[in-house]
């Protein structure tokens, strides 16, 4: 391609600034999990305890969703700079963090589901035993979330609008995994020095509806960006940043999402206004990363 045109194309990278830590970090949360769900899920076998094995088979489903999630910042970074995606990849942590929160919320199902027959028949609960791993379980849940909530708090107070919904699925699957490990242990201790064996379902239906609410926020947040909803306060600064002068109106204007801190606009405006001012009256709007303007 001639120089002249190639200095005119642009990239469409749109990945976050922290997408390779935050990347590393799911990588070894995955590890982490996959390792105690194999514990925790043989250890509520061995123990009959009800709270332990939602724990354990959550943590599988998890493992699985954060798995999803390491492969979505793999293939995003990979096809970063594919033609195909006209839009770039900053979209592929949507889509796993809206496969993720799906997931999440059939968890939540079959846990209750469960804990609900439990109640009706109760069983015998190997109490001790089940403590010890429920604890050991929170611990991997801890560290996991630690290592998680430091990029998830990078990705909140980046923008104020820019959240990397892929590591906001991840820290959610964690945080409901140590959710079900603190009810896990209360049940545990309670049956175990209460006598309330009906506590290790309750806890499980507690748990589940938890679970479900924070799938919810997820599978909505996600789903606005999936289809590409646009976002009122920018919708707003641009109108102002356009019109403000009084010499041209916008006539049709899309805004959305195509990754954690960037956005893509298309303004259509009437007025015989040039094209570059109105680019430089929407270069102070630092949220958009890819701009096409009309003049009719």
């Amino acid at each position: 391609m001639p120089a002249d045109i190639a200095a005119l194309t642009h990239s469409h990278d749109f990945l976050s600034a922290s997408h390779d830590a935050n990347a590393r970090r799911t990588r070894w949360v995955v590890a982490l999990t996959a390792a105690m769900m194999v514990g925790e899920i043989a250890a509520g076998y061995a123990t009959g305890s009800m709270a332990l094995l939602a724990d354990g088979f959550h943590m599988a489903t998890h493992a699985g969703a954060l798995g999803v999630a390491a492969i979505a910042y793999a293939y995003a970074r990979r096809h970063a700079t594919n033609p195909r995606y006209s839009f770039g990849t900053g979209k592929v942590g949507d889509l796993a963090g809206f496969a993720s929160a799906l997931v999440l919320g059939i968890v939540a199902l079959g846990i209750a589901v469960e804990s609900v027959i439990r109640l009706a028949n109760p069983t015998n609960v190997a109490f001790g035993e089940a403590t010890l791993v429920a604890v050991l379980g929170l611990a991997v849940n801890v560290v996991s979330a630690l290592l998680l909530g430091h990029g998830h708090d990078h990705g909140h107070h980046h923008h104020g609008h820019g959240h990397d919904n892929n590591l906001r699925a991840a820290y959610l699957h964690v945080l409901a995994d140590a959710l079900t490990s603190v009810l896990a242990i209360a049940a545990l201790l309670a049956g175990r020095y209460l006598g309330w064996i009906w506590l290790d379902p309750v806890m499980g239906i507690v748990g589940a509806i938890v679970i479900a609410r924070w799938s919810w926020s997820l599978v909505r947040d996600t789903a606005a960006v999936l289809l590409d909803t646009a976002d009122p306060h920018l919708v707003d600064e641009v109108r102002e940043a356009v019109e403000g002068p009084g010499d041209a109106r916008i006539t049709d204007l899309h805004i959305w999402r195509v990754g954690p801190d960037a956005h893509a606009a298309i303004v259509s405006v009437a007025g015989s206004v040039p094209c570059d001012t109105l680019r430089a009256r929407l270069r102070p709007v630092h949220e958009l990363a890819h701009v096409t303007v009309e003049v009719r």
